[in-house]
């Protein structure tokens, strides 16, 4: 699914993108934005997968400018009138960091207007793979620049695990090393055949210090308690307090997913997120860790050498979303140090 906020004030573009995005089950539209200043406020909470702008003012260079500095996520110009002004204005705002301009959807009835809607879905969904990168934000004083002081990064508030292959015993060897006052939730995807999770969970909640359940919707998010996604269900949180358990579509064919759970952590949590990609096969996770890394939340992923199959670390790494690549035993060290007050740098 590609999520899009569209910015625009114009309400025949809105009802425009808004039919395409009707017509394809693979394209939602997420939220509306109906200022510049809104557009980055709304990238920022709502975590779209792009951002389509109009372009008609000086102004949209400088709205964009400020989505790649406070929450990179793909941009596109959509040009919803003709006129010699335009290209100086798509000029600037490619300069800023949009990565194109593509005209609006034509209405649907003709062939030629369907088409034309096809054609802007194709660029959006294309556009909206495209890895983008952080800019930063200059200040100058004469002829020397003023870099603003770095902020201090956010204590870790939830964590969020996903494993395949070789999980079950890598999970068991991070958890045995966290304290039973350690201070925030863990979730955890797993994938394994149906019927086996609740004899995981209960295994688990024997020998270690953390009090280790299968979820339930709903339930309370409590520091130093470990939640297993159950069989057949996705599992992500609602708000900051509450687990989330429900019977969603499959991501990619996993469900559970770790990308539905980095995902749903993100949007809840921002930076204050955690997410630990540990052995198994296939890329499960990674998409969920995109929306995590333009949150600012941090990511773990377990080294080759001590995974049982590298595929899932291997994704993720790959795709540049990853903060620390760590042997299995040094891993629950890390995520202790950063869900504390006094970590290590």
């Amino acid at each position: 699914m590609i999520r899009i906020l569209l910015a625009t004030s114009t309400p025949d573009l809105e009802e425009r993108v808004r039919r395409a995005a009707e017509a394809d089950a693979a394209v939602e539209l997420v939220g509306v934005a109906r200022s510049g200043k809104d557009a980055v406020r709304m990238t920022g909470k709502l975590l779209p997968d792009i951002v389509a702008v109009e372009l008609r003012d000086d102004d949209t260079a400088e709205t964009v400018r400020e989505i790649m500095i406070t929450a990179p996520t793909p941009v596109v110009m959509v040009a919803y009138q003709d006129g010699s002004q335009l290209g100086a204005m798509s000029a600037r705002a490619l300069d800023s960091g949009a990565l194109a301009v593509i005209p609006a959807p034509a209405g649907s009835g003709t062939s030629l207007e369907n088409a034309a809607r096809e054609k802007f879905l194709s660029t959006i969904k294309a556009m909206a793979q495209v890895k983008v990168v952080r800019q930063w934000r200059k200040k100058t004083r004469g002829d020397y620049e003023v870099k603003e002081a770095p902020q201090p990064a956010a204590q870790i508030a939830i964590v969020g695990i996903a494993a395949s292959t070789g999980g079950p015993s890598a999970i068991r060897s991070i958890l045995k090393d966290l304290s039973a006052n350690f201070p925030a939730p863990i979730l955890i995807v797993q994938h394994m055949s149906n019927g086996f999770i609740e004899g995981v969970a209960a295994s688990l909640d024997a020998t270690i210090a953390l009090k280790v359940k299968v979820g339930a919707n709903g339930e309370r998010l409590r520091p130093g308690t470990v939640y297993l996604a159950p069989d057949g269900h996705q599992l992500g949180v609602s708000g900051k307090s509450r687990l989330r358990v429900v019977d969603d579509d499959a991501i990619q064919g996993f469900k559970p997913s770790g990308s539905y759970l980095f995902g749903s952590i993100a949007r809840a949590f921002k930076d204050e997120s955690l997410a630990v990609i540990l052995t198994g096969m296939g890329d499960d996770g990674t998409e969920g860790l995109r929306a995590l890394h333009v949150a600012g939340g941090k990511v773990i992923a377990q080294d080759e050498e001590s995974s049982v199959v590298f595929g899932m670390p291997k994704s993720a790494i790959s795709a540049g979303l990853v903060d620390f690549v760590l042997p299995l035993g040094d891993i629950a060290g890390k995520i202790a140090a950063l869900a504390s007050r006094t970590r290590d740098p």
